[in-house]
């Protein structure tokens, strides 16, 4: 699985397809959510829909019960998906921007402050346009799914998957939030939290939806196990380069994690050890500088967290290289996983 790039055929495909299904606004302010989202839509690396096209191309065959075409539009279902999950993340999170553009509610906020609304109100409209248009964007995802032109039992065991995870990846996003309301608890339930807000959906969800196109239903439990281990080790990686990743590499920043005191698997193997005293001064402190930050990175690497989890991350993805081959998808997961490979050599 490779990077998109401009020319590349499989994004431009996909992205046609997002755009067309961003297309169906016709009312004003209906019509300003849609523009908003296919603003901050652009870009990045397609991976939900290209793992979903990937896997199905190699379990397909030369007959596969569902063409080609309608996998494109479950494709382009699914990222429509995932960017109402970002925007309804960033409603969460109380984010402005994302990738250092104005998201959703960023966009609506600015219009409601140059209209001369209060810096209260125009939050509160920010918000309540990205709550909206996330919503839209869901039901937009569903409907592109019910409409794929898949048989109807296809069809109806493809939204039996999406219904699954939606449910799913909810539920591992209060989990998040409600694990930073306290202290950080233990490494197990950061885990389940990871592999339900990430692993389901942006890995098990595609690689499910393409053994049900490619008429592989016998593999779906294989997959989970396989979007389990990718989603995990991608997450792992992430919380990573969350602390030490270069911000110029990774594209984001290596210390709101620190001083949001996201409990994360790498915060809680540092708990309890005799580093935590000193690192407990740091995780949550909104003011923390470089010099605390940089020392709190030292704290995590010498109470050997770091090592843990980059040991954790390298075991997932060995697994589900060899648990890829047995499936018919050998290639996939070594793509995957030397993807998170790439990004792990860039962290400080």
């Amino acid at each position: 699985m490779h990077r998109s790039s401009p020319d590349d055929p499989v994004a431009r495909v996909v992205e046609g397809a997002v755009q067309r299904l961003l297309d169906d606004g016709d009312r004003p302010d209906d019509t300003r959510l849609w523009q908003a989202l296919r603003g901050t839509s652009g870009g990045g690396k397609r991976l939900r829909p290209r793992l979903l096209l990937d896997a199905y191309d190699a379990l397909a065959g030369a007959a596969p019960p569902e063409p080609r075409d309608v996998a494109v539009r479950v494709a382009a279902a699914l990222e429509l998906l995932h960017h109402a999950f970002l925007v309804h993340d960033d409603v969460i999170d109380g984010a402005d921007t994302r990738r250092g553009r104005p998201n959703v509610a960023g966009v609506h906020a600015a219009q409601a402050l140059e209209s001369g609304a209060s810096a209260r109100q125009a939050e509160g409209y920010g918000a309540a346009a990205g709550i909206l248009a996330g919503d839209l964007a869901l039901a937009a995802a569903v409907r592109a799914v019910a409409l794929c032109g898949a048989a109807p039992a296809a069809t109806e065991r493809l939204l039996d998957v999406v219904d699954e995870a939606m449910h799913l990846t909810a539920d591992g996003e209060l989990a998040d939030v409600r694990l930073s309301l306290g202290a950080c608890v233990d490494l197990d339930e950061t885990l389940r939290t990871a592999e339900r807000k990430t692993a389901v959906y942006s890995f098990q969800l595609p690689l499910r939806a393409a053994v049900v196109l490619a008429g592989r239903d016998d593999l779906d439990e294989g997959v989970r196990r396989l979007g389990r281990d990718l989603g995990l080790a991608f997450q792992l990686r992430d919380d990573l380069d969350g602390v030490f990743g270069d911000p110029a590499v990774t594209g984001k920043s290596n210390a709101s994690d620190l001083r949001e005191g996201k409990c994360t698997p790498l915060v809680a193997l540092a708990h309890g050890t005799s580093a935590w005293g000193e690192l407990s001064t740091v995780l949550g402190d909104p003011d923390a500088g470089e010099p605390q930050l940089r020392r709190a990175r030292e704290l995590l690497t010498e109470c050997g967290a770091r090592a843990a989890v980059e040991t954790l991350a390298a075991d997932l993805e060995r697994d589900a290289v060899a648990l890829g081959l047995s499936l018919g998808l050998g290639e996939l997961a070594e793509s995957v996983a030397g993807a998170h490979l790439t990004r792990a050599s860039s962290a400080a």
